[in-house]
């Protein structure tokens, strides 16, 4: 049986708190013209072509999750939509957010377990407030409440529904009222065209020493009660619901995150009983989970450079111990988005199916009803724990394994849409239409075909051609028929961030059940080229002053486009290729909170970060 106390990470968080670069060398970017010919390759776009990129956070707890209510946050759904739609928010360590601009779109996301309970059992009305666990759960004594927290989560870990015995009616009760309440303001709060609210919840599993946590979204304005990690802790039982849901006629689709934390779990080889994934299995979690969650507070799940040691930028925002304990993560395999995009494909090769044919999307997984995405204005994740500068840079829960120093001002989710709906925003996602930023409101578009017309990237109409004649991101490429994939991307700063750094295009491949990853600088800034006996590009600069955690935009660009040939394109080999864009270096975080405290910044943790975008993978298959 896996450890339960690290397992449960971050539920058992609080009680931990109060007690190419390429395999073998560089290569240098490529590029050619797009060839004029007519067109053989047609995506797959919606009945009006996506023209405007949505934000939003598909991640977001309040106090009805109950880690966050002992994180003393008690901001409910409705101010974290409010919040989301730009409105200022108290925070339970101090002072008053607000974000820059509104999202279009966000997700709620309580933990389905024990889902408004502890809330409701501190109401001195409510039968659950004279349980001895209870009272200890809400001791101001660190150490009390710590150890309820515990007995807790081994609750929850083991499948145990009667936390709140004798009261467990008044348990379910309060679960239940807490969940009808959840999908009442959800639907108060949508607003078609303007704002779209999401009906939403995680399932809050563990298997193997990790975490192997998922978000429910749905498409409409009904759910029945949510399934909990008490109800089954394995994936297989958990889409076997939502296939229930889908044939009642409610569209579903679960996000798994912080692959990061899941100890190897969440792209395994096997099923959840160890067994061989069969096609079944694959057809199943495919159509169930269409993305995942690349980045959020809890770190960044790109790659990492154990797994991809040639890539000059993989060691960017990396959770070191699992949350809330000493134990430092050392199972890279399985865990990471491009080592999972390689060993799908890889497996394609052997079984014929692929589990991980996935697009991606951001969140930040707060526990605060706000999203933390803007690195000069960073306010935590984590209620009273982290919620103030001294609190995260005297590293003042280290000691329990959790330095909140390392967690992240991360991530958004973008999608590209007709319009701002639920359906819209749910259908972009099942498309894999979407891509994730670590905060910053980078755009960026992407298209990959065989056949593209006689356009430009970001000139007249051609996003209708690009969808004419080619496929999007998330999307996969026709026949090759002796051709090369061309691929045409564009980016766009953040209009209130940085400039641009340079747009990379990542090529992962299986050729015999071997997979490999190669990395091209498609398109830098400031007139560098790849130097062709290192394949690397010259560093942008830097312009951060890190006394003043300031930074000019007078180097990057604002906008970078480019079209991309992948002449070493082998047409008998699987592949999926996906963008990721560089900022300019920026301060951290911590390199403002350090100005704010009038001390220097941390030497032990990076002063700068350029920040980024990753999009969504387009697919070819023989």
């Amino acid at each position: 049986m896996s450890n339960p106390i690290r397992s449960l990470a971050p539920l058992l968080l609080a009680a931990a708190l109060m007690v190419a670069c390429n395999e073998g060398g560089g290569a240098p970017a490529q590029t050619a013209a797009i060839p004029v010919t007519a067109p053989t390759t047609p995506g797959t776009p919606p009945s009006q072509e996506p023209t405007r990129v949505l934000w939003g956070d598909l991640h977001l707890h309040t106090a009805w999750s109950f880690d966050a209510f002992v994180f003393t946050t008690t901001a409910t759904p409705d101010d974290a939509y409010n919040f989301a739609k730009g409105a200022p928010l108290a925070h339970p360590a101090g002072g008053v957010y607000q974000l820059d601009r509104p999202f279009d779109f966000l997700a709620v996301t309580d933990h389905s377990e024990y889902v408004g309970v502890v809330n409701a059992a501190a109401d001195p009305s409510n039968p659950m407030s004279a349980l001895a666990v209870t009272r200890n759960l809400l001791n101001p004594n660190p150490m009390t409440s710590g150890q309820a927290f515990l007995a807790m989560g081994a609750a929850i870990h083991n499948g145990n529904k009667d936390f709140f015995a004798p009261q467990r009616a008044a348990s379910d009760k309060a679960a239940a009222d807490a969940w009808a309440k959840t999908v009442e303001i959800a639907n108060r709060q949508n607003d078609p065209g303007k704002f779209t609210a999401l009906v939403a919840y995680e399932w809050t599993a563990s298997q193997g020493g990790g975490e192997i946590h998922r978000n429910i979204i749905y498409r409409g304005n009904g759910a029945p009660l949510p399934y909990t990690s008490m109800d089954s802790n394995r994936p297989e039982d958990l889409w076997a619901f939502l296939e229930t849901n889908r044939r009642a006629g409610r569209p579903v689709l679960a996000i798994p995150h912080n692959s990061n934390i899941s100890n190897g779990e969440m792209f395994a080889t096997t099923d959840s009983f160890g067994q061989k994934m069969t096609a079944a299995y694959v057809d199943a979690r495919s159509r169930n989970e269409p993305v995942v969650e690349i980045t959020q507070t809890k770190g960044t799940s790109e790659t990492n450079p154990t797994l991809s040691p040639n890539d000059e930028f993989a060691n960017f925002e990396l959770l070191e111990t699992f949350p809330g304990s000493t134990t430092p993560i050392t199972q890279f395999a399985g865990g990471y988005v491009r080592d999972a995009l390689k060993k799908g494909l890889a497996m394609q090769d052997g079984d014929g199916f692929n589990p991980y044919r996935f697009g991606v999307v951001g969140g930040t997984d707060s526990h605060l009803a706000m999203s933390p995405v803007i690195e000069n204005n960073y306010f935590g994740t984590t209620g009273n724990r982290d919620g103030t500068a001294a609190l995260r840079l005297n590293c003042t829960y280290c000691a329990s394994g959790t330095d909140f120093r390392k967690f992240s001002a991360s991530g958004l989710a973008a999608v590209w849409a007709p319009e701002n709906t639920r359906e819209a925003v749910f259908d972009a996602i099942q498309r894999k239409e979407t891509y994730a930023t670590t905060g910053p409101r980078i755009q960026v578009r992407f298209f990959g075909g065989f056949d593209f017309g006689d356009f430009a990237p970001g000139v007249g109409d051609w996003v209708k051609s690009a969808y004419k004649t080619g496929t999007p991101m998330g999307g996969a490429l026709g026949t090759a028929q002796g051709r090369r994939p061309v691929f045409v991307v564009w980016a766009a700063k953040d209009p209130n961030g940085a400039n641009l750094d340079r747009v990379q295009i990542i090529k992962v491949w299986s050729k015999g059940g071997v997979s490999h990853e190669q990395i091209f600088d498609a398109v830098l800034s400031g007139g560098r080229v790849v130097d062709p006996n290192t394949g690397k590009a010259p560093p942008v600069g830097n312009t951060v002053s890190v006394g003043s955690a300031t930074y000019t935009n007078t180097i990057g660009a604002a906008i970078l486009t480019g079209t991309w040939v992948d002449l070493a394109f082998d047409a008998a080999a699987r592949a999926a290729y996906y963008v990721r864009v560089l900022e300019i270096p920026t301060p951290r975080w911590s390199t403002s909170d350090a100005v704010r405290l009038s001390r220097p910044a941390p030497s032990d943790l990076p002063s700068t970060i350029q920040e980024r975008a990753f999009t969504s993978a387009i697919w070819y298959t023989p």
